[in-house]
């Protein structure tokens, strides 16, 4: 037995008629024509009707039967007149006609086995506006939706809406229990209004009380509380309540965190919260790889504990090798630990602890270096967050300068600002990460500063951003010291994959007089992309980088500049990109030579 789908186009007898056409399989091999007749409609509103059907969603299935498309015609009905009433139209007539005989009328007992034709025809009438469009009592500086007034096209969600806002504008003055007491909702046929009369009940201003914790097993009760910081005794506020919720899924302890108001009021006016928390696995591990054609593999892998002594502390151990098989360079090492514990002197306060390992094996510098420190991070908003700590370093240095050791007692400070919709494959936002980090080297008694900062913007366009445009700007400078009083990892670089695609890793410095290469004190980096979506998960890339370098602190002596540009592809696997970009210079060489670079996410 053979199934088949077929699609017919009729163009309508009057002008007002529109007409859709869909089929889908019977049990019997003959198609179903589904067709839509809509009496004095827009265009637009004829989208959103048949946007609206659970008709068309039903015959979209290959497997679809004559009991589905019986179901689904008589939810047909409530379909249409809720996407009616949502335009302001009250005095629609809406009719479901399976093979000419009303779907309302047939017995769910006496499905037919064959079905021929569905004609879903809709009557929209006159459009209502409101006659009353009221909300009371409402607190001061209520903002009412826009177009719930007396003499506009009456949009039955408005109706919602505007009690919605009358209410959240009570919670958010401490009115935790404000809901809506009464409404009186009357359409006049005759004159084709609406009235909307909404009374709300505010209750007792109230007061935040206990927090009730369910569902932990291994992070205690009382770590719970501190680490959430609900404000106990002060005024209800919705927004402390979501801040709370916030800081309990920021720790990562937690797989599921749902804060609920208690359903009674307690003694003097106070309201309890129940947290109800499922707990994540104490343990994660994971790996990580990236290629390039010079700069070779990089591989990483790291495991954590999320709650390592009952109050959701993380410990991290990061393991790193890179320039596996690369051209330019040795392997380079690096191991570090980190130690972090949440809500420490108050709940969106937090102390960590840090220590790492690395070696560079570079083809101008060999380094290794130990740092040990800590300090504390503070998160100000949901997209701003801080960190200030104090540590120590440990150099020991063959580069361009020559051989020596270098010990430095460090202050790294950062803010983060951060409103990108996605991190791993942003459409919309931008993102600021400034780093300054004063530091005095003990053995030479220099004092001096690192200052970097990160900046990129995302803007997305066409149908669901189709097309993304991102942008980033890179501004570095070690200033208060000579080159030569800092380790090589402070000092700046340009080329490869965080700086410039197509010119080799680190192939851009400055000079010196016995030809070696070194670091600048100042660097400038511009990257810009175009994302366009293919198809399904596919997209391409287009992009241009460059960067300079010089030995001053602010760019002011000569320095030197390289650019390069390519094409790329991305796969979205669903929980981020896989990137593979390829990348040529920018000049004299453009074409000669290539660089390829493989790894997971957007390139920024």
């Amino acid at each position: 037995m053979t199934e088949k789908r077929r699609v017919i186009d009729r163009v309508p007898i009057r002008s007002f008629v529109c007409t859709l056409l869909l089929c889908c399989a019977s049990t019997f091999a003959s198609a179903t024509e589904i067709r839509f007749e809509i009496a004095e409609f827009g265009s637009s509103g004829r989208s959103d009707l048949r946007a609206a059907s659970v008709l068309l969603e039903t015959a979209r299935n290959e497997d679809t039967t004559p009991q589905d498309l019986m179901a689904a015609a008589r939810a047909e009905y409530a379909r249409q007149v809720g996407a009616l009433y949502q335009r302001g139209f009250y005095s629609s007539v809406v009719n479901v006609l399976v093979d000419g005989r009303e779907a309302a009328d047939i017995s769910p007992l006496a499905t037919p086995q064959r079905i021929d034709e569905i004609i879903v025809r809709i009557e929209p009438g006159p459009p209502f506006v409101f006659g009353t469009a009221r909300v009371a009592p409402i607190a001061r500086k209520t903002t009412l939706p826009e177009g719930f007034t007396t003499g506009a096209r009456a949009h039955s969600s408005l109706v919602g809406e505007a009690a919605t806002a009358g209410i959240d504008r009570w919670r958010n003055l401490g009115y935790a229990k404000a809901a809506v007491a009464d409404q009186n909702i009357v359409a006049d046929h005759r004159n084709a209004t609406l009235s909307a009369d909404i009374r709300l009940r505010t209750g007792p201003k109230l007061s935040f009380g206990e927090l009730n914790v369910s569902g932990v097993q291994r992070v205690r009760p009382d770590r719970v509380r501190a680490i959430a910081g609900l404000p106990t005794g002060e005024t209800f506020s919705p927004e402390d309540l979501e801040r709370a919720t916030s800081r309990l899924r920021r720790t990562g302890a937690f797989r599921s965190v749902a804060m609920e108001e208690a359903e009674e009021i307690g003694p003097d006016d106070t309201l309890d919260i129940n947290a109800m928390l499922v707990e994540e696995r104490p343990r994660r591990a994971g790996v990580g790889a990236e290629i390039a054609s010079r700069e070779g593999i990089t591989l990483s892998t790291f495991w954590m504990h999320r709650n390592l002594f009952g109050g959701a502390e993380r410990l991290r151990f990061d393991l790193e090798a890179s320039g596996i098989g690369g051209e330019s360079s040795g392997v380079d090492y690096s191991a570090a630990a980190r130690f972090d514990r949440p809500a420490t002197f108050n709940a969106d306060t937090g102390l960590f602890l840090a220590t790492s390992f690395e070696q560079r094996d570079r083809r101008n510098v060999k380094e290794r270096s130990y740092r040990l420190g800590g300090g504390f991070t503070h998160v100000f908003s949901n997209r701003l967050t801080g960190e200030l700590g104090l540590a120590y370093q440990y150099s020991d240095l063959d580069d361009a300068f020559g051989k020596r050791t270098l010990k430095h007692l460090l202050m790294p400070g950062r803010l983060t600002f951060d409103d990108r919709d996605d991190p791993l494959d942003a459409k919309e936002g931008i993102y600021l990460d400034f780093s300054a980090m004063p530091f005095h080297e003990l053995k030479n008694d220099a004092t001096g500063a690192r200052l970097f900062l990160d900046a990129r913007a995302y803007h997305g366009f066409g149908g669901q951003d189709r097309f993304v445009v991102a942008g980033r700007a890179q501004v570095g400078s070690i200033i208060g010291v000579d080159a030569r009083e800092v380790s090589s990892d402070m000092l700046f670089f340009s080329g490869g994959a965080g700086t410039v695609r197509g010119q080799p890793f680190e192939s851009l410095g400055v000079k010196r007089p016995n030809g070696d290469l070194a670091g600048g004190r100042s660097f400038l980096g511009l990257s810009a992309e175009l994302r366009a979506n293919v198809t399904g998960p596919w997209s391409v890339v287009a992009f241009a980088d460059t960067g300079f370098v010089s030995g001053s602190s602010w760019g002011t002596s000569k320095g030197e500049q390289h650019s390069g540009g390519g094409f790329g592809v991305r796969y979205d696997t669903g929980i981020g990109p896989v990137r593979v970009d390829v990348a040529t210079p920018i000049g004299s060489d453009a074409g000669d030579k290539f660089e390829l670079y493989i790894g997971i996410g957007q390139a920024f």
